[in-house]
C-alpha cells in the first residue's frame, strides 16, 4: 500500500516568468544564482562562450587551496621568481611587482593574485606548483571538468589574452560556487580591500582590491574582476546578507562604471525580489513512517541534505512536501535504508524529490510476537 504524508505546507509563488521578463542587465551575458537553494534567478545567454580574463584567477587559487588542504602545499612555502613571471610585472599588466630571484611565500602570491590581480604572481605560483605554466593550466582544466565546468578550457593561469582560454558565465558561476563552498576560510582573502607587498630592495607597495563592489555598503565580499579588449569588462560577484548569499557573473559590460552598476543591479534584483527559506534540515527527523512486524511501530525518517527553496516576494501559492512510501515497511530496517521519497510540489507539479532515509535500526519481532501481531491484524485490521 502506498502511503502519503503531507509533512510540510508553505504559501509560495514559484513561477518567476513575469518577474524575469521585466528585468534586464546591460551585459552581453550574465547569470544570477541563489547559493543555498541553487536556483537560477536570472540568466542572459549564460552558455555563450567568453574569454574569462582575470576571472581565470579564481581557478588558479582553487588549485592552490586544493593542494594546501591535501597537505601537499603550505602558505609558508616559498617559490623563486623566474624571469618569465617577472616580465608580467612590467607596465601594462596588473601586477604584484615581484622581482627576478625573489623568494615569495605562497600566501603572498595568493594575496597578490586574489586582491591585486597580479599576473606575475599567477605565473610564479603556477611554475612553483607545476614546473611550467602549461602544466599548471592542464591542472586547471582537469579541475574544471571535475567540478562540472563543461564549456571551459584554461591555457594560462592569469587569463591574459589567448583564444584557447575560454569559458561561460555559467561555468564561472559553478567555479565560484565551488570556491565558496569548499574553502570558506581561505575565501576570506577575497574580501580584503588592500594588500601590501614588502618587496625586496624597495619601499612596500600597497594596492587596492580591483573589485568595485567591495567598496559599496551592501554586503559584497568577492569575487573577481576581469578585462580584455576583445571581451570588455567582466565580474564574478557575490553578496551575503545574514545567512543568504547570491552569486552573479557577467561579461561584456561596456565600461568599468557599467560593470559596477550593472552587477550591483543584478545582485539587488535577487535581494529585493526573492526570499530563500529552509524547508528541511539535513539528518534531522522530518516525520514518521509505519513499520510492519518490527520492535517499533513507527520509525523517524530524514533526508541527507538541507533543502532550501528560493521564492519570489511578489505573489504566493501553495507549496507542499509529501513523504511517499510503500508501506508499512517490513522489519528489519537498517539505519540509512531508503524508505521512500520526499517529494516537493507546486500545486500538482513535482519540483524535486529526495531519498527518504531511516533514522535508526529497527529489529524484527520474535516469532511469537510476529504471529500474534499477524493474528491481530487479520481479526481487527489494526496492529
Amino acid at each position: 500500500m502506498k502511503n502519503k504524508i503531507i509533512c510540510y505546507f508553505l504559501i509560495i509563488f514559484f513561477i518567476t516568468t513575469n518577474l524575469k521578463a521585466n528585468f534586464d542587465v546591460d551585459a552581453k551575458t550574465a547569470i544570477l544564482q541563489d547559493y543555498l537553494s541553487g536556483e537560477i534567478l536570472y540568466q542572459k545567454e549564460p552558455d555563450l562562450s567568453i574569454y574569462p580574463a582575470s576571472m581565470t584567477k579564481i581557478m588558479t587559487s582553487i588549485i592552490a587551496f586544493d593542494l594546501i588542504e591535501k597537505g601537499d602545499l603550505t602558505f609558508d612555502e616559498k617559490f623563486i621568481i623566474s624571469e618569465n613571471a617577472w616580465r608580467l610585472s612590467q607596465s601594462g599588466y596588473s601586477s604584484m611587482f615581484i622581482m627576478v630571484g625573489d623568494m615569495v611565500s605562497v600566501e603572498n602570491l595568493l594575496r597578490g593574485i586574489i586582491i591585486v590581480s597580479g599576473n606575475d604572481a599567477c605565473v610564479a605560483l603556477a611554475e612553483g606548483i607545476a614546473g611550467t605554466e602549461e602544466e599548471f593550466a592542464a591542472m586547471m582544466t582537469s579541475k574544471a571538468k571535475e567540478i562540472g565546468m563543461e564549456n571551459t578550457n584554461f591555457s594560462n593561469s592569469s587569463g591574459i589574452n589567448d583564444p584557447d582560454n575560454y569559458s561561460t558565465v555559467r561555468d564561472i558561476l559553478i567555479m565560484s560556487n565551488y570556491l565558496i563552498k569548499n574553502y570558506p576560510e581561505y575565501y576570506e582573502m577575497y574580501k580584503e580591500t588592500t594588500f601590501t607587498w614588502e618587496r625586496t630592495g624597495g619601499d612596500p607597495i600597497t594596492q587596492g582590491n580591483r573589485n568595485p563592489l567591495l567598496y559599496k555598503n551592501f554586503g559584497a565580499d568577492g569575487i573577481k574582476t576581469g578585462y580584455l579588449a576583445v571581451e570588455k569588462f567582466s565580474l564574478a560577484s557575490t553578496i551575503k546578507r545574514n545567512d543568504r548569499r547570491l552569486i552573479a557573473v557577467g561579461s561584456g559590460f561596456i565600461s568599468k562604471n557599467s560593470r559596477s552598476k550593472q552587477s550591483a543591479k543584478l545582485l539587488t534584483y535577487g535581494l529585493t525580489n526573492f526570499d530563500t527559506i529552509k524547508l528541511f534540515d539535513k539528518e534531522k527527523s522530518i516525520g514518521q513512517v509505519e513499520v510492519w512486524l518490527g520492535k517499533k511501530k513507527k520509525i523517524e525518517a530524514y533526508v541527507k541534505k538541507d533543502i532550501y527553496k528560493t521564492i519570489p516576494k511578489a505573489r504566493k501559492k501553495n507549496l507542499k512536501a509529501i513523504m511517499e512510501y510503500s508501506g508499512p515497511i517490513n522489519a528489519p530496517i537498517s539505519k540509512d535504508q531508503v524508505l521512500g521519497k520526499l517529494k516537493i510540489y507546486y500545486k500538482d507539479e513535482l519540483l524535486e524529490e529526495h531519498d527518504l532515509l531511516s533514522y535508526e535500526n529497527v529489529k524484527k519481532l520474535n516469532i511469537f510476537s510476529r504471529i500474534l501481531t499477524s493474528i491481530n491484524y487479520l481479526i481487527w485490521g489494526d496492529v
